[in-house]
């Protein structure tokens, strides 16, 4: 059960995020970055990605419980990395598909299920 599966947010791997602060604490003197993928993915497309990776329909298992469902938020959930890029030189590494695959693996890995499903 989930809420609004059109809800927007941009979503980046840890890895690429704790990359970035090594950067900032390399720095000659600290400053602020916003660090992000600086796009906008959708709630929809984050769990098509997971399901499709193990090669299963998510509109099978998903269904939206308008208990989980928030207002629209007002302004657009996606960052602006361009200062990052530019002054630590820092660009994401892994793709929202990557990550997506690392978390989905994870999941399998700790229910003990790896190995058992047919990855892409």
């Amino acid at each position: 059960m989930l809420g609004d599966l059109s809800a927007t947010r941009d979503w980046s791997s840890a890895r690429d995020v704790v990359r970035a602060m090594w950067l900032m604490l390399q720095q000659e003197e600290a400053d602020d970055y916003v660090i992000c993928s600086g796009h906008s993915r959708s709630v929809r497309e984050l769990v098509d990605t997971a399901f499709s990776y193990v090669g299963i329909d998510a509109d099978e298992f998903v269904r939206v419980d308008q208990r989980f469902v928030r207002p629209p938020e007002p302004v657009p959930l996606v960052g602006n990395p361009s200062k990052a890029w530019e002054h630590l030189g820092w660009k994401p590494a892994v793709s929202f598909e990557e990550m997506i695959g690392e978390m989905v693996e994870q999941d399998l890995h700790e229910l003990g299920k790896v190995g058992e499903w047919q990855t892409t």
